[in-house]
């Protein structure tokens, strides 16, 4: 009898997930409908629906024109988007389910809902990583941000796949806590499908993992890449030199994609030099945190790994605030943290920080955005979120790398 009631609470279960999803496609595509854009997951859809249907290299300019021609109603002008792949080939893997749908606002409707089903797991795996055990309130106010925040917004209108790098990363850093390091391997790797996002963080996951003897998951990340790879190379031999090719190109026909970038465009007298500068001071201070948590237990290896993710944004290399939703679960850890230590004075603390944020970075935005064929957010937005996120970091360093026995698990013995 229990079992029964197990399976007829289980069957319950999947159907109203099922009719959640149903509701959030439908009302996504009404969305789409109503506003053309989802560029992102535009041009993906298009390259790997012209490689599958007629063969076409997805690097090609032959595609590129279709996608333009598809976006504009004519080929991108100068000054414009040019809407070029530049992911990796094996990110076809991801987008190939959708291509396979070929009314575009219907494949952009489901996508999204992947992408809101992306926000709401990344928070809970972010959650699990903490171990921070919220009341429902508090889960409630997590959700919310995660979805309406503007850097969780952005991401979802555009259709950028970081939302699911992003679940890759924390997935593989739970999959590490929990020894499971193979699987950890394989979600580091395939979280490459961006890496310019991840590069950093993979640098410093595989020196700790060198230093700390996981060798296993060194082998499965690094296998990984190689046998996706090897295997889309059987598609299209020479993908590599034509993905290098462009990801050379990309920042010519893109707004600012580092600091420097946008100093100079700004301040073109000095604005270089200032960029150089804070590309030294990030650098050298990534390095240091290396070197001193490179055997860090796994909450420091953890808060390493958030800051390299969050000082990565400044470093110099190609990225856009639209994929800072990689910050998340370094935000959760660091309130995780105040917690901890403050308890009620903690939690008021987040809930007054969540609201916060979401109110001023969507007035930042609004504030600074310029409005041409889609609103084309202002370089100011590389500053806010990674800055307050970096005095969080430090402001709970010492919990984070010195935590109390108590915290650890098995792994972390």
């Amino acid at each position: 009898m229990k079992n029964r009631s197990r399976t007829l609470l289980l069957l319950w279960m999947v159907i109203a997930i099922i009719a959640v999803l149903a509701a959030m496609t439908w009302g996504n595509y009404r969305y789409a409908q109503a506003n053309p854009g989802g560029n992102d997951f535009l041009v993906h859809w298009m390259g790997t629906r012209a490689l599958v249907t007629e063969g076409l290299n997805p690097y090609s300019d032959e595609v590129a024109l279709k996608i333009q021609e598809f976006a504009y109603g004519r080929p991108a002008q100068p000054g414009e988007h040019e809407l070029r792949v530049a992911y990796p080939l094996y990110s076809i893997l991801l987008f190939l389910p959708f291509a396979l749908v070929s009314d575009f606002t219907l494949a952009r409707a489901l996508w999204m809902t992947a992408l809101e089903a992306g926000l709401m797991l990344l928070t809970v795996a972010s959650l699990r990583l903490t171990r921070w055990k919220v009341s429902p309130l508090m889960l409630g106010l997590l959700m919310i941000f995660s979805l309406l925040w503007y850097h969780g917004v952005r991401p979802l209108i555009n259709g950028n796949a970081v939302i699911l790098v992003a679940l890759a990363l924390a997935g593989g850093f739970l999959a590490l806590r929990r020894g499971a390091d193979e699987l950890a391997g394989v979600l580091f790797a395939l979280a490459t499908i961006k890496p310019q996002v991840v590069v950093l963080v993979l640098i410093f996951v595989a020196w700790w993992a060198m230093n700390n003897q996981r060798w296993r998951l060194l082998g499965w990340m690094i296998g990984t890449v190689v046998l996706l790879s090897a295997t889309v190379a059987l598609l299209i031999p020479g993908w590599m030199l034509d993905n290098l090719r462009e990801v050379i190109r990309y920042p010519s026909y893109n707004p600012p994609g580092t600091p420097r970038a946008a100093f100079m465009e700004w301040w073109p007298a000095w604005g270089g030099r200032l960029g150089w500068a804070l590309t030294a001071l990030t650098a050298l201070l990534i390095l240091v945190e290396w070197w001193f948590n490179r055997r860090a237990e796994f909450r420091g290896f953890l808060w390493t790994c958030c800051l390299t993710l969050t000082l990565g944004q400044w470093v110099g290399i190609q990225t856009d605030p639209g994929n800072f939703i990689v910050l998340l679960p370094g935000l959760i850890l660091a309130f995780a943290l105040l917690v901890e230590r403050w308890r009620h004075g903690g939690q008021w603390f987040v809930a007054l920080s969540l609201v916060g944020l979401l109110v001023l970075l969507w007035v930042i935005f609004l504030n600074t955005v310029e409005y041409r064929e889609q609103p084309i957010q202002s370089a100011v937005m590389f500053f806010p979120l990674p800055a307050y996120l970096l005095v969080m970091l430090y402001w709970v360093r010492w919990w984070a790398v010195h935590p109390p026995s108590v915290w650890y698990d098995t792994l972390d013995a």
